[in-house]
């Protein structure tokens, strides 16, 4: 069992920056591949971005790429999403969620999740 926490979210104009955080507890953080999805307004959860257990291999939705960056730090037991230019259309909540290996980008492969945090962006 893991317990996951997110933070790091609020109101920021467009081409502005927020930095997420995921706080787990419980077992072992760094046998987890971990991912950042977001569900906006009438809309399904989508992926954003997963990172390996080790931190070396990390995957990104084309629609954060280039803009979004996923790191973890195994020693802290966090993982974080820096957003940056951010757009209208990242308006959503985040979630950040837990998955035994081998992960993947739908919902369904992971078995933990937080209980997310708003991001909203103003144009």
């Amino acid at each position: 069992q893991v317990q996951l926490v997110e933070s790091g979210g609020g109101l920021v104009q467009a081409g502005g920056s927020l930095r997420l955080s995921c706080a787990a507890s419980g077992r072992t953080f760094s046998s987890y591949v971990m991912g950042w999805f977001r569900q906006a307004p009438g809309k399904e959860r989508e992926f954003v971005a997963a990172i390996s257990w080790s931190g070396g291999s990390t995957y990104y939705a084309d629609s954060v790429k280039g803009r979004f960056t996923i790191s973890k730090n195994n020693a802290k037991n966090t993982m974080y999403l820096q957003m940056n230019s951010l757009k209208p259309e990242d308006t959503a909540v985040y979630y950040c969620a837990a998955s035994f290996p081998p992960g993947g980008s739908s919902w369904s492969d992971y078995d933990y999740w937080g209980q997310g945090t708003q991001v909203t962006v103003s144009s």
